[in-house]
C-alpha cells in the first residue's frame, strides 16, 4: 500500500508541494499499521524463531521484525548476552571503576594568607593536530600535557614569596578539541586530531588531576568549570568526572554548574569568568551587577578573564559617577596554530599559560606569565 501511495505521489502534479492526506487514506494507513501489529502479536513466528534458537524471552533486550516479499517475518534480536554484563555486572563494575579512581587525600596543614592565585591555562585543545611542515610548529597531546604542565610549575614558582590562602583553578574552554566521535566541534566544524575522542577524554582528566594536585600543595584549591564551544558537552561531563575523583577531598570545591557566567568573590575582588563567545564584551560590567549585586555591593575590585581568542585583549570601563572600575581581560592560550588559522593568517601569538595574584584588601598585585 506504501509503494502504491508513494508512486501516486511521484505522478502527481502536485508532487514536490506538501499534499495532505485524506480522512480515508489516514484511516487505511492506521488501519494497516494495526493489521501488521497484531499479525506480530497473534503470530507464533517470534515464539518459533526463539525457541528454535534457545532464546529465553526474559533475555531479550530488544527486537526489529519485518517482512519479506512472500510475507514470511523476519527478526533481529538482541539479547542480554549481546552486551556482555547483566544489568548488575555493569553497575559493579562502574562502582567498582569510580571507587578505584576516587583516591584519599590526606589533610594538609597550612598557614593563613593574604591573596588568592588565580591559575587559568586557557584554551589547551587536547586533541588538536598542527603537523610543523603545514604550520611552521608541532602541536598534538604530548605537546599540549607538556606545556600545561611545565606552565602551571612555573606559575606556581613565580609565585613564591606570596602568602597565598586559596587557589583558583580555572578549567573547561576548550580543554578539549572535539565534542563528538566525527570529530567536529559542539556546533559540526570539523577538526584536525591527534588520536580518538577517547583518548582525548583520558588525557585531559589526568592532565587535571595532575595540575589540581600540584594545585593543592599550596593552598586550598576551587575549581571553576566554564562552558565552551568546542567541547560543550564532553568538557561538561569531564568537569563532573574530575570532581568524582576529588570526592573525597574536603580541601578542593568544585563550581561546575551549566551557568555560561560564574563568578568568584575572594575579600574585596569579584571575578567573574566566562568562555568569551557569549554576551558582548561592552555588557559585561552589567551583566556582573544584575546577576551578583550582593557580591558588587560588597567588593571593590572587579574583573572579568575570558578566554575563546587565544591572545590579548584588554579595556577597562570607569564609571564617572562613582569612579568604580570593571576590568575585561582576555586570556593568552598555550596551543599552537592549527592548518585553519595558518592559512588564515592567524599566528605569531605568544603562547603562554598565564596567573593572577588578588589581595584580599587590595585587588589584583601581580600578573605572572609563564611562555613558550
Amino acid at each position: 500500500m506504501y509503494v502504491v501511495f508513494f508512486v501516486y505521489l511521484c505522478m502527481s502534479k502536485e508532487y514536490g508541494k506538501r499534499l495532505r492526506l485524506t480522512p480515508e487514506e489516514e484511516d487505511l494507513i492506521k488501519q494497516s499499521r494495526a493489521e501488521t501489529l497484531d499479525n506480530l502479536n497473534n503470530n507464533s513466528s517470534l515464539d518459533l524463531h526463539l525457541l528454535d534458537r534457545g532464546i529465553d524471552k526474559k533475555d531479550v533486550v530488544s527486537v526489529k521484525h519485518w517482512q519479506s516479499a512472500s510475507g514470511e517475518y523476519r527478526f533481529s534480536i538482541v539479547t542480554k548476552e549481546d552486551y556482555g554484563l547483566d544489568e548488575q555486572q555493569i553497575f559493579d563494575s562502574v562502582n567498582s571503576f569510580i571507587e578505584g579512581h576516587s583516591p584519599e587525600y590526606d589533610p594538609i596543614e597550612r598557614e593563613k594568607g593574604n591573596h588568592l592565585l588565580v591559575v587559568n591555562p586557557a584554551d589547551i585543545h587536547i586533541g588538536k593536530y598542527a603537523n610543523e611542515t603545514e604550520t611552521g610548529e608541532p602541536y598534538d597531546c604530548e605537546t599540549a600535557v607538556m606545556r600545561v604542565v611545565n606552565g602551571v610549575q612555573g606559575l606556581i614558582d613565580k609565585s613564591d614569596g606570596f602568602d597565598i590562602d586559596r587557589v583558583l583553578f580555572c578549567i573547561g574552554n576548550d580543554v578539549l578539541h572535539i565534542d563528538n566521535v566525527y570529530n567536529t566541534t559542539t556546533k559540526g566544524t570539523h577538526q584536525d586530531t591527534d588520536g580518538k575522542w577517547w583518548e582525548h577524554y583520558e588525557i585531559a582528566l589526568m592532565l587535571y588531576v595532575k595540575v589540581i594536585e600540584m594545585l593543592r600543595t599550596i593552598a586550598p584549591v576551587d575549581v571553576l568549570h566554564s562552558m565552551s564551544n568546542h567541547d560543550y558537552q564532553s568538557g561538561f561531563h569531564l568537569a563532573h568526572t574530575l570532581k568524582s575523583w576529588f570526592r573525597k577531598a574536603d580541601d578542593i570545591s568544585f563550581d561546575i554548574s551549566v551557568a555560561h557566567r560564574k563568578y568568584y568573590q575572594y575579600g574585596n575582588n569579584l571575578i567573574g569568568l566566562e568562555h568569551g563567545d557569549g554576551a558582548k564584551m561592552d555588557k559585561l560590567p552589567l551583566l556582573m551587577a544584575q546577576e551578583k549585586p550582593k557580591m558588587w555591593s560588597e567588593t571593590k575590585f572587579r574583573y572579568w578573564y575570558l578566554h575563546h581568542i587565544h591572545h590579548k585583549v584588554k579595556h577597562k570601563w570607569l564609571d564617572a559617577k562613582d569612579f568604580i572600575g570593571v576590568t575585561v581581560e582576555y586570556m593568552r592560550s598555550p596551543s599552537s596554530a592549527d592548518s585553519w588559522h595558518t592559512r588564515k593568517g592567524f599566528t605569531g601569538v605568544p603562547k603562554a599559560c598565564e596567573a593572577f595574584i588578588h589581595d584580599k584588601e587590595s585587588g589584583q598585585v601581580a600578573r605572572l606569565t609563564h611562555y613558550f
